[in-house]
């Protein structure tokens, strides 16, 4: 009985990491299309908060200060955002490529807030990265939106 039991184990651990999860159909799909809608939101934040110019001008350091803490709350909050929506039914192509860009984000806004500028090599390196995974993502969604079933 031992041996059943333990072959029963054996069985069921090499099942839990053989891969995705079994998800319906509508279930991935629901699942793409919710990851997108996230996605999308954020992108949107990111560009618009972090090319925002003070409101009194470059001469403005409160407003320097205010735009740059509105980018920094975009980044961060942007990464925590989308990996707090990523469902279990995504597909994992897309579920990495989000949690890639994701990571990257929050590398950017906590960088950024311990005063590392873009031009710093590793900055600019997480930057890249951070746009090359946001370009995946965006391939990605458009084939959804185009009716591909391989997003």
């Amino acid at each position: 009985m031992a041996l059943l039991a333990l072959g029963v184990a054996v069985f069921a651990l090499l099942r839990t990491f053989d891969g995705e999860p079994d998800h319906t159909d509508t279930q991935r799909a629901e699942a793409v299309s919710a990851t997108c809608s996230a996605y999308d939101t954020v992108r949107r934040a990111v560009a618009t908060n972090t090319n925002t110019e003070p409101p009194g001008g470059p001469d403005d350091l409160a407003g320097a200060l205010a735009a740059a803490a509105n980018a920094r709350v975009a980044l961060l909050d942007g990464g925590q955002y989308l990996l707090a929506r990523l469902d279990p039914a995504t597909p994992a192509e897309l579920a990495g490529d989000v949690r890639r860009f994701a990571d990257q984000l929050m590398d950017i806004g906590a960088a950024a807030t311990a005063g590392v500028p873009n031009a710093d090599p590793v900055q600019a390196a997480r930057l890249a990265d951070a746009e090359a995974a946001s370009g995946a993502i965006s391939a990605r969604c458009a084939s959804r939106d185009l009716g591909d079933e391989n997003p």
